[in-house]
């Protein structure tokens, strides 16, 4: 029987107002809900440590990650953040870059891995923004590639979002290649150019959605071969998602991350997934749409 190794901490939750967009507690209730789930018992749950400030100064700016530290962000720095700041925001965000770092390094003696968080792709080299502190997809790949354990990684990252700020850290290093499928009229509104960008206009449902996924992936495939994958499960590409304005269904949620996870099985490309953007009021409706990976990651790997 195969182990899942799941990453998770408690400290990752947030406070954040009832009214706002971002839902704070979705880390515990996505954890809540994986418990329930008849693998679960086969998972091998791993908490992250505080991240290195040596690792992290290799995504981020120096004065940026001193300015998070020491609670000194501006009130310009918050706004593009875009969320109330407290300590518990603050701790999370040098845990939480640490947990897709080790979802990776679990990825490379497995061959699957998954986050219970991560996908802070909006978050540049000097600042915050949209939701996002510290960018743990560039924050892993960059120090993957740093400390060796790598010498190419595929960003994939299908959030309705494009990873604009992946793309922005990433882009001196010619060996990782960030692979960005996402709604062209979606925040952000001025979008990167990465080493493949696939723009899907607003309103396109699951058969369209399929068609650019499997030719990304084709395309992808014959051009080159990483180490590892880091994937952006994003799953505010529903059609129901508060802020998404695609129009993918649940059972497209699922067969999308199936044709992901199959593709890179059957080639032996190990992956480690984060769970990206998801929002919606309905707290138990999105720990199950988030837990989606997870189910998808159990059953071609084996581990039910």
């Amino acid at each position: 029987m195969n182990k899942l190794n799941i990453t998770y901490h408690p400290d990752y939750d947030i406070p954040v107002p009832t009214n706002h967009r971002f839902v704070g507690s979705k880390f515990s209730d996505l954890f809540d809900y994986l418990q329930k789930q008849s693998y679960f018992s086969h998972c091998e749950i791993t908490q992250p440590q505080k991240a290195n400030e040596v690792r992290l100064q290799r995504s981020q700016s120096s004065s940026y990650i001193k300015k998070v530290k020491e609670d000194n962000l501006s009130k310009e720095d918050i706004r593009k953040i875009n969320l109330p700041w407290s300590n518990r925001l603050k701790e999370r965000s040098f845990l939480a870059i640490e947990g897709t770092l080790n979802a990776a390094k679990q990825a490379l003696q497995t061959g699957i891995a998954c986050h219970v968080g991560g996908g802070t792709h909006h978050a540049h080299y000097s600042h915050g923004y949209g939701f996002c502190v510290f960018n743990d997809l560039a924050y892993t790949a960059i120090n993957l590639i740093e400390e060796g354990y790598v010498k190419s990684i595929l960003i994939l990252d299908l959030d309705v979002h494009q990873g604009d700020g992946t793309i922005d850290i990433c882009q001196n290093y010619p060996s990782i290649y960030t692979c960005s499928i996402h709604s062209e009229s979606n925040f952000p509104f001025e979008k990167k150019q990465g080493w493949m960008d696939v723009a899907i206009p607003a309103g396109s449902g699951d058969d369209f959605y399929f068609s650019q996924l499997q030719k990304t992936l084709e395309n992808i495939k014959h051009r080159i071969s990483p180490d590892i994958v880091l994937y952006d499960a994003g799953v505010d590409v529903f059609s129901e998602d508060g802020l998404g304005n695609l129009e993918v269904t649940r059972e497209g949620i699922i067969k999308r991350d199936e044709i992901v996870l199959k593709h890179f099985n059957t080639r032996n490309i190990p992956v480690a997934t984060v769970i990206g953007g998801g929002y919606s009021s309905d707290t138990e409706e999105l720990a199950s749409r988030h837990a989606i990976i997870f189910n998808v990651a159990a059953r071609i790997y084996k581990i039910l």
